[in-house]
């Protein structure tokens, strides 16, 4: 019987249009590009102790229901990013729905954020559009991503997340509201037999703030505490959005779910010093 432990890496939305510096992204993270070299050489280095490895991608439509295209003021004009919609917004009439068919369901939506205590309902510049540069993988990271493959003779995990447009899809593991006639939208019982399948899951990628925060948080909630105890937060692999005027403190939130999910059984280091 083999003793060989199973060390397994969770990527959450490793993308272009996230990163800054060469990538240019259309929703740059400060410090993503960063963040990807090193988890490049992480992978790179740790190539032949990995034995799995998923990798989320934010993938979107045009149209969807936190993009710019979704929405009109009273005088026809869209609204401009990191503008937030709020239910009295919506109730007022001051944002609506630009297809006149989607207006109930815009107020639904909104309704059900507030109620369920997500996000308020956030609109941002377009991007990760479905067969655009920006939804690809960083391209250092794609490099090390592929030399793995290479090595392990195994394929790379890919789960797709927010082609529904009706819905954002922070978490890789569900929607920010479940759509009951898309499955695609409901919990990812995969990322589950992932994590509880592996002595040990690395975890980083993009945003700390948003996606990697709901998506961590997510899995905690559904795993037992013995499998939370299985992560590994790589923190110099993960960096929080960019406050925007208006908005609230994203580093803060940021930091305050590691420190949650350290609570919870959740390790932190950094790609430098794991195994050295």
């Amino acid at each position: 019987m083999s003793s060989k432990t199973s060390l397994r890496l969770l990527i959450i939305d490793p993308q272009r249009d996230f990163c800054d510096g060469p990538c240019a992204g259309a929703l740059a993270v400060p410090g993503a590009d960063a963040d990807m070299v090193r988890l490049a050489a992480l992978v790179d280095r740790l190539r032949r102790q990995i034995d799995h490895i998923q990798v989320t991608l934010d993938s979107h439509h045009l149209y969807h229901v936190a993009n710019p295209v979704w929405w009109v003021d009273m005088d026809g004009a869209v609204p401009p990013p990191f503008t937030s919609i709020s239910v009295a917004d919506v109730e007022a009439g001051r944002w609506r729905s630009r297809n006149p068919a989607m207006q109930d369901y815009a107020k639904f939506y909104v309704q059900e954020l507030a109620r369920k205590g997500n996000f308020p309902l956030t609109i941002w510049p377009p991007h990760c559009l479905i067969g655009t540069p920006g939804h690809a993988v960083h391209p250092g990271l794609m490099a090390a991503l592929l030399r793995w493959a290479d090595a392990a003779a195994s394929p790379l995990s890919i789960i797709t997340k927010g082609t529904n447009p009706g819905t954002e899809h922070y978490s890789a593991f569900r929607a920010e509201v479940e759509d009951p006639d898309d499955p695609a939208t409901g919990a990812n019982l995969e990322m589950l037999e992932f994590i509880e399948g592996a002595d040990r899951v690395l975890v980083a990628g993009e945003a700390k703030s948003h996606c990697v925060r709901a998506t961590v948080s997510d899995l905690a909630d559904a795993l037992a505490p013995e499998h939370i105890r299985k992560l590994v937060f790589l923190d110099d692999c993960s960096s929080p959005v960019q406050s925007f005027p208006g908005g609230p403190d994203f580093a803060a939130l940021a930091a305050q779910f590691v420190r949650d999910l350290v609570n919870r059984g959740m390790q932190v280091t950094t790609s430098t010093d794991f195994m050295r």
